[in-house]
């Protein structure tokens, strides 16, 4: 039986998510971070580096895994939906043979849609607590983790604080699994079986493949993504009421359409890394879970 016509738990994906936030999450922050400060007349563009030996240099190495509990929690709700769901879809769609990717695409971006949904309230959460320290002092939230902030959040501003951003969020996350995960699945059955130039190495379906591929996905959903993900994390980190319409001619008159592009060096660093790790945690994963139903068979 093909790996694709194989049903596997809704929560591996999940699973593989966090294991990859885990280890690039120090690169998340910096997007934030870069994302959401404010510019200074005069001052130029603030950089990746900047923004992390800022960091380590106010509260040591540690901060850099600041808010990591709530990045868990949206690996946890965000990534479980949208992984688990496509999974699901993509096993119905290919029942008679392999399914189209145009097919493959649109059930990509359902999925995505639906853990946009799922985890727009730890969205809210991860971006207010790796901003945080941008903020002043006594506009500060102040989540001590996860849960913590979760209960504050619903305690001061109820659903309207759940779903705050929650429209662009979906969107961003239509885009993201449309061309993070759409893109992957189109880049390893392409290359499945071809010669990489030089090597002279014929690509089967093991770590490499899965490398090479992921990294292409990666590139394609940073420039995707970039400029609702920017909208994003202004729209998130703000306690005023500005709609995303708002902060985008508001950022456009004062940043000019440059600012729609705004952390992605950082946003490529994070997410390249992150989707290799999280593709090649998932296949592995697969592949394990394989075996075991296999000995227990």
């Amino acid at each position: 039986m093909s790996q694709q016509s194989r049903g596997y738990p809704f929560w591996l994906g999940g699973v593989a998510a966090s294991l990859a936030a885990c280890c690039t999450h120090p690169l998340d922050l910096t997007k934030v971070r870069m994302q959401t400060v404010r510019p200074v007349p005069g001052a130029g563009s603030v950089s990746a580096l900047t923004v992390l030996r800022n960091s380590i240099a106010e509260s040591g190495i540690r901060s850099l895994y600041t808010g990591v509990s709530a990045s868990i929690l949206r690996q946890m709700t965000y990534s479980l939906v949208r992984l688990g769901s496509y999974e699901k879809m993509k096993v119905s769609l290919s029942r008679d043979g392999h399914a189209s990717p145009w097919r493959l695409l649109v059930a990509a971006m359902v999925a995505g849609g639906l853990g946009g949904v799922a985890g727009n309230p730890a969205d809210v959460l991860l971006v207010r607590m790796t901003s945080d320290t941008l903020r002043p002092p006594e506009k500060r939230y102040n989540y001590p983790n996860a849960l913590s902030g979760l209960v504050s959040l619903i305690k001061s501003e109820g659903l309207k604080g759940l779903t705050r951003g929650v429209g662009t969020n979906t969107t961003r996350a239509v885009l993201m699994n449309g061309s993070q995960v759409g893109s992957y699945d189109f880049f390893k059955s392409n290359l499945m079986h071809r010669s990489v130039p030089i090597l002279n190495v014929e690509l089967k379906d093991n770590i490499l493949l899965h490398t090479i591929s992921s990294c292409l996905a990666g590139l394609v959903a940073t420039t995707v993504c970039a400029p609702a993900d920017v909208i994003k994390s202004r729209l998130m980190s703000q306690s005023g009421t500005a709609g995303p319409l708002k902060i985008l001619r508001r950022s456009l008159r004062e940043e000019g359409p440059r600012f729609l592009f705004k952390g992605w060096t950082p946003a490529f660093i994070r997410l390249g890394p992150n989707t290799v790790l999280l593709f090649v945690f998932f296949e592995q994963l697969k592949k394990s879970w394989d075996t075991m139903t296999l000995r227990l068979a």
